[in-house]
């Protein structure tokens, strides 16, 4: 592969990538500060109200209806940024031909879904309103659609205000007032009432930026292309999308509703950092895809190994904060979810490892789509298989019957932990060779930080449970925070906490 030369306009065009990557790193961590506050009333709420059972049931239905939303995205989530790159028509004519393929999409999945609802309870029987509940679909869809669109411009608050603040805090109280109208019904009712105000929250900033696409009319051939070209995008984000589920499918078909309404909770818990790598896709789309157009290889690999490095470095801190007290974190939710606890440490070290694929994905979606996708499957299988085999092991394992359940969840998180770790491996050696640069994602440099914050939160899991959270976690991610800023941060690392 050729080497490039840079000019000084290159050199300033990087330094002004390299800003506008930071610009959404800050919010995002603003984001996810927002996201925990709220997430973690509702989990509280959901266990102390509803308990595990209801939770399991509700977990299930949602996993069946935002896994057919994910598919009828058609990969426009990263897609979209490629498209809109191309500037050969209106941005907002772009935008309304993703929407409507996007909604035909939607259309077909929701069709089906209501058409069949024991996919969505196959465990329990079918009340009220439930059949419809895949109506959510086009919100979620849309919603993702108009996210995608206002962070090509590099517009991340609204991600942040329609993720963050509107989605989570309205299902926490919907759901606290809606236990009062059923007990049964009122955490899926409390969904519809998010997703709703999360659509409505996206669709206002994507009217304010791009505005109404006058004179555009629908062009069926050009829409065919763009959801047949997205397809092995599609794929590969229903692939990753698919990788953080399976594993709660899988628990499912062994476990009891109640041990998967536990699981879910450890999953939500593990969940609030991987929404920091996630966030990164469409700020990395435009920034790869203008680079790609330059042949900047060299560059590529800087900027995810930059962004990459950002993301390991607050996942891991996140992870110890949540993970070492991850009894007393498990126990707010109530007393009988503590069980889990086991299976969010293995879930958060799944997050830690996993943002080497995801950042790399980033580039490899544009440059080796078809690899990637066989990678994304080949991540998959190899996650049922171990799957299979730990959860087989359980029965050696000498415990007492009743928890078996908990140790089935463990296994499926062990498995998912291990199969992420792997693609990580092969999708960082596929971005180096195509780009014939080295990605410096993982800095040994962290590692005294993490030893430094693991060693004082062991300490504090021997103080009274309150001393544990409300103190541990501050000292956990302060002396974290403290050694990593001091000895892991470089100059262009701190970009990310500049104005």
């Amino acid at each position: 592969m050729t080497e490039r030369l840079e000019s000084p306009a290159d050199s300033t065009q990087d330094d002004a990538d390299i800003k506008a990557l930071a610009k959404g790193g800050r919010t995002n961590v603003f984001g996810f500060v927002l996201r925990l506050a709220a997430r973690l009333p509702f989990l509280f709420i959901a266990g102390r109200l509803y308990g595990p059972e209801a939770l399991g049931r509700f977990a299930y239905a949602i996993l069946i209806v935002e896994f057919a939303a994910q598919l009828a995205t058609l990969g426009l989530r990263r897609g979209l940024a490629e498209a809109l790159t191309k500037g050969d028509r209106p941005d907002a004519h772009v935008v309304a031909d993703a929407m409507l393929v996007a909604m035909f999409a939607s259309a077909i999945g929701a069709a089906i879904l209501i058409a069949v609802p024991q996919v969505m309870f196959p465990n329990s029987a079918i009340n009220g309103l439930d059949r419809f509940l895949p109506l959510t679909i086009f919100t979620i869809v849309g919603t993702e659609i108009a996210l995608a669109a206002l962070a090509y411009r590099f517009d991340v608050a609204s991600t942040v205000r329609a993720r963050a603040i509107v989605e989570p805090w309205t299902i926490s109280i919907a759901a606290g007032a809606l236990f009062f109208y059923s007990a049964r019904d009122g955490l899926i009712l409390s969904y519809v009432a998010s997703v709703i105000a999360a659509f409505l929250a996206a669709l206002w900033p994507l009217w304010r930026s791009y505005g109404l696409p006058w004179g555009w009319k629908p062009r069926p051939a050009e829409l065919y292309q763009l959801a047949r070209r997205n397809l092995p995008l599609a794929a590969a984000d229903a692939a990753e999308w698919g990788s953080r589920r399976l594993d709660l499918a899988i628990l499912g078909l062994f476990a009891s509703p109640a041990v998967v309404g536990i699981y879910y909770v450890a999953q939500q818990v593990a969940s609030l950092p991987q929404k920091l790598k996630t966030s990164f896709d469409p700020i990395l789309g435009p920034v790869i895809t203008r680079n790609l157009a330059a042949k900047n290889y060299p560059e590529i690999a800087r900027q995810v190994g930059q962004v990459g490095f950002w993301i390991i470095a607050a996942q891991a801190g996140i992870a110890l904060a949540l993970g070492i007290p991850g009894e007393g974190v498990m126990g707010l939710v109530g007393p009988e979810f503590v069980g889990g606890t086991a299976a969010l440490a293995f879930l958060l070290a799944a997050e830690v490892v996993a943002a080497t694929a995801v950042v790399s994905e980033s580039a490899l979606v544009y440059m080796a789509r078809h690899r990637n996708l066989m990678l994304s499957l080949g991540m998959l299988a190899l996650q049922v298989v171990l799957s299979l085999i730990l959860l087989s092991l359980v029965p050696m394992l000498p415990i007492r019957p009743e928890f078996t359940g908990l140790a089935q969840a463990a296994a499926v998180a062990a498995a998912l932990m291990l199969a992420l770790g792997a693609a990580s491996f092969a999708k960082a050696l596929l971005l180096a060779k195509l780009l014939g640069a080295p990605l410096k994602i993982w800095r040994w440099s962290i590692a005294p930080a993490i030893a430094a914050a693991t060693l004082v939160g062991i300490g504090f899991t021997w103080l009274p449970e309150w001393v544990e959270l409300a103190v541990g976690i501050p000292a956990i991610l302060g002396i974290y925070l403290a050694l990593v800023w001091r000895y892991a941060f470089g100059a262009e690392d701190r970009v990310l906490f500049k104005r």
